[in-house]
């Protein structure tokens, strides 16, 4: 059990049996009446973001969220595989699983899997990955502008603006989290 008192960022909770993830929060001691925490806490499986004011007495029991490594093995159309890199054991998750991170996964590349209660609900890509271009505009000779970018399509799918120079074939490397273009890899 943890109390709201000792709620921090990141700190996983549970009311009525949901998990939730402390987004930010406020210790407040008012004047008159008694001290409470403001609180920003956001639904691990909905992703639905509340803000409430809690009693730091108020206690409640910590959510246990496991990780996994897991390697990404393929697609059928509408389920995604995963391969626990451990036990061999396979996972098939469904696409609003895998959204955000599947732009960013080939076939055999890794990833972490955030499971509640054995049920996953969240992959995350590793935060840098290297990707070869497979379609992008050639550069216009003379256009040396300083920051001028085109739209480039990578070996996932996934569209990346870069540097005008970057040509069709070059691997890049990318920040997943924000999908910008860090430089030739």
């Amino acid at each position: 059990m943890i109390s709201a008192g000792e709620f921090r960022k990141g700190i996983t909770f549970e009311i009525n049996g949901e998990p939730y993830v402390i987004l930010d929060f406020q210790h407040v001691k008012p004047g008159k009446g008694s001290a409470f925490v403001r609180t920003k806490y956001k639904n691990i499986i909905s992703g639905v973001i509340r803000e409430e004011s809690f009693n730091p007495n108020d206690k409640y029991p910590k959510a246990h969220i496991e990780t996994k490594r897991m390697q990404y093995l393929y697609n059928d159309g509408e389920l995604y595989h995963f391969m626990d890199e451990d036990t061999y054991d396979q996972t098939p998750l469904m696409a609003d699983q895998v959204e955000d991170a599947i732009q960013w996964l080939r076939e055999n590349d890794t990833a972490e899997i955030k499971f509640y209660k054995g049920s996953a609900f969240l992959v995350e890509a590793p935060n840098f990955v290297e990707l070869a271009i497979t379609d992008t505009e050639p550069g216009v000779k003379g256009d040396t502008a300083t920051n001028v970018t085109k739209a480039a399509t990578v070996e996932t799918g996934a569209v990346v603006q870069v540097p005008i120079f970057i040509e069709t074939g070059e691997v890049i490397k990318i920040d997943t989290r924000s999908g910008e273009y860090l430089g030739r890899a």
